[in-house]
């Protein structure tokens, strides 16, 4: 089922935010596909973090494209030569202060991998406390909470989650926790 590509067209480029091409394709049945568009992205990273307490870091930030506020989970794009799991880590002292004892990965999904090239990668990070000022890049306007997990769940619940990567953050990283760390909180998940 994979394509080939036959040719790649740069049609615009601002990175490190994204480059849109044109490419053209066949299929393996000799079809071709004339104008196949692609957004390249850098890869990304969400860090799901609970801190000492129990509690669930979450940002509240607004997001122009869709204008409105929304609410997150710390995270961001992965810096020429980081690996995903020192991106987590920088991303999430910069915007919340909050250094976590441990990282466990989630793995990885893409946001549209019919325009988009790029995946994010998923992590969960408990221990947390808060250690370090917030560093935020000049366009970040960010608010921090602290949230506990039956709230978390109801704003799932409430629709009130509209970043689609951030839920499948919260998704796996509730799944981790309730079977692997399910015993030793006693359910409380």
């Amino acid at each position: 089922m994979n394509w080939k590509t036959i040719s790649s067209e740069p049609l615009f480029s601002h990175p490190p935010y994204f480059i849109a091409r044109k490419d053209v394709c066949e299929r393996p049945d000799g079809v071709l596909i004339p104008e196949y568009y692609v957004v390249e992205l850098p890869e990304s990273v969400i860090t799901f973090g609970l801190t000492t307490e129990n509690e669930v870091l979450v940002t509240e930030q607004y997001r122009h494209p869709v204008a409105q506020v929304s609410i997150e989970f710390p995270g961001g794009f992965i810096d020429d030569g980081e690996e995903p799991l020192q991106a987590a880590k920088r991303e999430t002292e910069e915007e919340t202060g909050y250094v976590f004892k441990e990282y466990t990965y989630l793995g990885k999904v893409a946001g549209n991998p019919g325009i988009l090239n790029n995946f994010t990668h998923l992590f969960l990070a408990t221990g947390g406390k808060k250690e370090e000022q917030t560093k935020l890049d000049a366009q970040e306007d960010i608010r921090v909470q602290l949230i506990s997990l039956d709230a978390l769940k109801q704003l799932i619940t409430n629709r009130k989650i509209i970043q689609s990567l951030h839920l499948n953050a919260a998704f796996y990283a509730l799944q981790h926790m309730e079977h692997e760390l399910g015993e030793s909180n006693n359910g409380s998940v």
